[in-house]
């Protein structure tokens, strides 16, 4: 069996960040291209929703189980594994005749990308194995996602432009494959050496608690948060989950071991890059449609509009982690945390004619915030995982991240369009311009341009529809922009409350760190 002093470690990481990239570039990349699949394959707004969503909830309700699985399997298996499945979804996906199909291929790449993430940190941190080395990488491993935030939007937006929307996917498949072929030679092959027993019913419970939670939230802004359907998700998933910490604290070799958010260093992290991921989603699902709807820029301008965001991301990125080392996770996170909410409460004052580099100071603390919330955190979370268990912390990461994107999409988005629909009101107009305005500002914009090819009263009505749509839009977004400043401010708080500075710090009740090992815990029990 290859290890580490086998292959060259730069070549490895290069290999992850290449699998963690092509990932993230999936997240953002579908968003670019939705105008479009509504003219080409005549999606609804709901096919729309579930083409983004199919993906986060195959993603996050799997991802815990993958993460379990591949440190009994073979964490190089299964990245190879993961990168197959999800280059054949993303290739064959990219020629879809229906949106019900573009869905299906896009829960298909939501768990290749289940098995692929969590995987990357956990090699990472099996090969790394210095702490300050591990910081290192760790930034360059979160600096590959600003790039992906980057690349996305521009990238997809030139495809859709010069070619069909199916391109955007096959840079996807085309990626997944170049990255396939990198790790099947350099990736050394790790796995827990005690091989316990697959707890399968701790894998069926969480994978059946996240999925029903992701399910309900994503669904939640459609049939209402007070709805019996959305109640009755939050109770079943809340049981489950129950159920679930009672099965891994009973079974001998659990698929997680729930004891690790005893560490409060490690439950800190988490509840930092959770709220990190809610504000950024949130906001991102919001300033998207801003561009485009209020200031009417094209698929392409959008993207690159969006640079200043995924530039401060990728270089706090770096610094990060190794200013994490240097002074401690508490005054980086927390700091991090800070810059995040004065940029949400700053953007809050966003209006239809904000000059654009007053926006781009506001996306640079956004992903500054970022960049030393996220991959300092994330540092942290692994430090506290011995590295036989690395997958399962890694997984444990992952989840929150998109536990806590998915969420920030659904309340930030809902709230947005509370907003929106109070303040656009009744105007006098007819009934075919004011309807399909409630459901979106890009309804109230292809409303109006309807009624403008009628000319006369009919342009008059839609003009006016569409400056009020844009103004409502605008409260809308700028009331999202305070939920997330208030989120992340209060996680800043407790950051500075329960997050331990520094590895050493980590201990709780008597209890030895768990970052030095599981046994350690079960020896003082």
């Amino acid at each position: 069996m290859r290890g580490p002093s086998d292959v060259s470690k730069t070549s490895v990481l290069l290999a992850l960040c290449l699998a963690v990239f092509v990932v993230n570039v999936s997240t953002t990349v579908v968003n670019i291209a939705l105008p479009t699949l509504v003219r080409e394959l005549g999606a609804t707004t709901t096919d729309l929703l579930w083409v983004v969503d199919a993906f986060n909830l195959a993603f996050a309700a799997l991802v815990l189980a993958a993460g379990s699985l591949s440190d009994r399997f073979g964490r190089r298996s299964a990245l190879l594994l993961g990168l197959t499945l999800f280059a054949v979804a993303s290739l064959v996906g990219a020629w879809s005749s229906s949106p019900e199909v573009l869905i299906a291929f896009r829960a298909v790449a939501g768990v290749a990308a289940a098995v692929v993430y969590p995987v990357t940190l956990s090699i990472l941190s099996n090969v790394f194995t210095d702490r300050t080395e591990r910081a290192r990488a760790i930034g360059i491993w979160g600096a590959a996602t600003g790039m992906s935030v980057a690349v996305g939007p521009i990238v997809g937006g030139a495809l859709i432009e010069h070619f069909w929307w199916g391109s955007i996917l096959v840079l996807n498949g085309g990626v997944a494959v170049l990255t396939l072929l990198l790790s099947v030679v350099v990736i050394p092959d790790s796995r827990d050496p005690s091989t316990p027993p697959l707890d399968i019913p701790g894998l069926v419970l969480s994978t059946t608690a996240l999925g029903v939670l992701v399910y309900t939230i994503i669904s939640a802004p459609e049939r209402g948060w007070s709805s019996p359907a959305t109640l009755a998700g939050f109770a079943v998933a809340a049981v489950v989950l129950t159920a679930f910490v009672l099965q891994e604290r009973r079974v001998e070799h659990p698929m997680l071991d729930v004891r690790l958010f005893a560490n409060l260093r490690f439950t800190a992290a988490s509840g930092a890059v959770t709220s990190a991921f809610f504000a950024l989603f949130g906001f991102i699902f919001l300033v998207t449609q801003y561009f485009q709807s209020v200031r009417s820029y094209g698929a392409l301008e959008t993207g690159l509009r969006m640079l200043p965001v995924a530039i401060s991301l990728a270089a706090f990125a770096l610094v990060g982690p190794r200013l994490a080392v240097a002074v401690g996770s508490k005054i980086v996170v927390a700091l991090g945390l800070a810059s995040l909410s004065a940029a949400f409460l700053w953007a809050s004052t966003v209006g239809q004619d904000t000059d654009y580099l007053v926006i781009v100071g506001q996306m640079i603390l956004l992903g500054g915030g970022l960049g030393l919330t996220s991959a300092p955190a994330t540092e942290a979370i692994m430090g506290v995982v011995a590295p036989e268990k690395a997958g399962m912390g890694s997984a444990v990461n992952d989840a929150t991240r998109e536990l806590g994107g998915t969420l920030g999409v659904a309340v930030i988005g809902s709230v947005a369009l509370s907003v929106y629909r109070d303040n656009l009101g009744r105007p006098p107009v007819p009934d075919a311009l004011i309807e399909p305005a409630r459901e979106s500002i890009g309804a109230a914009q292809e409303a109006a341009r309807q009624a403008a090819n009628l000319g006369g009263l009919a342009q008059a009505a839609g003009d006016q529809v569409l400056a009020l749509a844009r103004t409502a839009f605008v409260d809308g977004f700028t009331t999202g922009c305070v939920v997330a400043g208030v989120v992340t401010a209060l996680a800043g708080v407790l950051t500075l409350i329960y997050l331990p500075a520094h590895p050493e710090m980590a201990q709780h009740a008597g209890e030895e760190s768990v970052g030095q090992g599981v046994a350690a815990v079960d020896d003082a029990a």
